[in-house]
């Protein structure tokens, strides 16, 4: 159980308190509601891109890492479709430190052609490093928009393409930044080493003062049901042949994403598993192959992708994943496989417990979407998945119509 205080800001900026005394560390955690889905179809990648302006220096503090530094601090973030997440941890004595630096970037940026100029290089670098000339490397940027057709899902966080980053002006950014990034639409989680009333006396002094702002509405289109098959076939200069398929499914709030997740586990996770005892240890035809689902706030991806064993057809590779499938479809999963896939997820959140910064975040995803009190109801929804359950979710998930395939050719030499 995962104890926390929760109050709110006049600003709307909602706090959490999470107190763990076996650190002398604290974590600040602010997590925005703002990703990539809310990004302007024809100027996608904004929210990425925030991710390294924010560490450009903000209104009064011109060097984010260094004073965070001189305090034994350290930090980092990360963006997704749905969030942005920015997170620090110090020695509990610098707390205040982390406020300071935090609430002034909420506050502003500090917005020069000049920092926008640096970080729109640094991205586009990191465009090309790791879409274009890394083996495998532009599989999601065709994968999403076989598989969806409106929603913003369609495009990764990095953007659609090179030119919408390329392309940003100031003012865009500006916009972008004063209607998403507020303290109205965001959750700031502190763990580690800290009393609940300092925190409240540190949270109203630095983020108390800054306004609540106008926030863009969201209006996301709805995906349509898929009917039919989608494929899509790509030749690179890869070292040997991969299948990527998507099956559309419930978003990560649903009450039937456990089921799901629980069924890719019986699926793939670890050795004993069902694709890996058949399409590599008994048929031996793929390298290496997975099942795992996107987990994306709205309706997401179930993906099962694979490396191909050198000389196997593709044709023989996926009709030997769909037997699997249709298996898993007809027939019930037995209760002793049922358990183990449960058991390893109930060790896997223990575990990720153990950690106050991990705590930090995952209490901030709780709280965003919906409330962060779930956090310990997790484990007991897991274990109320059924067999039956997991037939039901293949019968009405894993099928030819809901599916999209890539079919990732290695060019011939």
């Amino acid at each position: 159980m995962i104890e926390f205080d929760k109050f709110t800001l006049d600003n709307g900026l909602k706090v959490i308190v999470h107190r763990d005394t076996s650190t002398p560390l604290a974590a600040i955690n602010i997590l925005y509601n703002i990703g990539a889905k809310d990004e302007n179809p024809d100027q996608t990648g904004f929210a990425h891109l925030f991710e390294h302006l924010m560490f450009g220096g903000s209104l009064n503090i011109p060097n984010y890492d260094e004073p965070l530094q001189q305090v034994g601090g350290d930090n980092n973030a990360w963006t997704s479709n749905d969030v942005t997440n920015y997170y620090l941890t110090v020695p509990k004595e610098n707390l205040e430190t982390g406020f300071w630096l935090e609430s002034d970037r909420m506050l502003s940026l500090a917005f020069t052609e000049k920092s926008l100029d640096v970080q729109k290089a640094v991205v586009i670098e990191e465009f090309k490093q790791h879409y274009f000339n890394q083996p495998y490397g532009d599989i999601w940027l065709h994968l999403r928009p076989l598989a969806y057709k409106k929603h913003p899902y369609q495009w990764s966080t990095i953007g659609k393409c090179i030119e919408h980053i390329a392309d940003a002006k100031l003012q865009d950014v500006k916009d972008f930044f004063f209607h998403h990034y507020a303290p109205n639409n965001a959750v700031l989680v502190v763990s580690g080493h800290v009393e609940t009333e300092e925190v409240k006396r540190l949270a109203e002094k630095w983020f108390g003062p800054i306004e609540r702002r106008e926030l863009t509405p969201r209006n996301l289109p709805v995906e349509p049901k898929q009917t039919e098959f989608r494929s899509l076939h790509l030749e690179r200069e890869v070292p040997y042949d991969a299948i990527y398929m998507a099956f559309h499914m419930c978003s990560r709030n649903h009450e039937d994403f456990y089921k799901v997740d629980l069924l890719s586990d019986i699926l793939s996770n670890g050795q004993s598993s069902r694709i890996f005892q058949t399409l590599i240890k008994e048929k031996n035809l793929f390298s290496s192959i997975d099942a795992y689902l996107t987990g994306d706030f709205e309706p997401g991806l179930f993906v099962i992708s694979g490396k191909l064993t050198e000389g196997v057809n593709m044709q023989d590779a996926e009709n030997a994943i769909w037997d699997v499938l249709n298996e898993v479809s007809a027939t019930k999963a037995n209760e002793y496989e049922l358990q183990k896939v449960k058991n390893k997820i109930e060790s896997s959140l223990v575990f990720s417990e153990i950690s106050f910064l991990n705590k930090a975040m995952n209490i901030a995803q709780h709280e965003i979407t919906g409330q962060a009190e779930d956090i310990n109801l997790e484990v007991e929804k897991y274990n109320k998945v059924s067999t039956s359950d997991l037939q039901e979710m293949a019968q009405k998930i894993l099928i030819k119509e809901n599916c999209s395939t890539l079919y990732y050719h290695a060019k011939k030499q």
